[in-house]
């Protein structure tokens, strides 16, 4: 993919879509870490990040089965995580291409390859950020997974040097200029207490379905 193609979204954004890649990465590195000192062979993390390219389903599924669990019933709780990709392809059906390329368009949608795609003023800028942004995370989990599954073997404990918090982090950095706007504000804001809420009575990735519900809040105000 040339420069050329991504220009029109200028540096900002790509700059941004950068460091959301990156922060995925380091995160990334936390996942193959923790499923190599869980037991597993690297080609488990390693296939789920290229075939899967879901993080929080594919963390579900190592630690279900490193508990002990099913692999059934991990997969199983992974697809009710990922159930929010359902309003998401609604929500990008006009981005991810057409034919052949529709299958590689849908496998690169994740939370934050939709946050750039349908957040661009235009229609080519949204294909082209959605593209940008999915083509990146699909390269850079995969080997940050593998970076993490040599790191692992040296860090006793990868959680204690708090890379699974670098990702959300870096996601408050890049939404706190849109909470300027009241319109984002309320909504986001409805969105997070409601996920919060719901936190201890759902399964683990299912309160970011509840936050969705923060969009009302907006529209009973018209």
């Amino acid at each position: 993919m040339s420069a050329r193609f991504f220009s029109p979204l200028g540096s900002d954004v790509v700059k941004a879509i950068f460091l959301v890649c990156l922060a995925d990465g380091l995160v990334g590195i936390s996942y193959g870490s923790l499923a190599v000192a869980g037991g597993f062979p690297l080609w488990v993390p390693l296939m789920l990040s290229v075939l899967v390219l879901a993080g929080a389903s594919e963390f579900l599924f190592i630690a279900i089965v490193g508990g002990g669990g099913s692999p059934f019933a991990a997969a199983a709780a992974g697809l009710l995580v990922n159930a929010r990709h359902l309003p998401f392809g609604i929500a990008v059906k006009d981005l991810v291409g057409s034919k052949a390329m529709s299958w590689l368009g849908c496998h690169i949608m994740n939370d934050e390859s939709v946050v750039f795609g349908i957040s661009q003023p235009t229609h080519e800028k949204r294909k082209i950020a959605y593209w940008l942004c999915g083509a990146g995370i699909a390269l850079f989990w995969p080997v940050s997974v593998i970076v993490g599954a040599y790191i692992g073997q040296f860090i006793p404990d990868i959680k204690a040097i708090g890379l699974d918090a670098v990702f959300p982090a870096i996601l408050l950095a890049l939404i706190f200029p849109a909470l300027r706007s009241r319109r984002t504000r309320i909504p986001a804001s409805c969105g997070a207490l409601i996920s919060v809420a719901a936190v201890p009575f759902v399964p683990t990735g299912m309160p970011v379905l509840f936050s969705l519900l923060g969009l009302l809040a907006w529209r009973n105000r018209k």
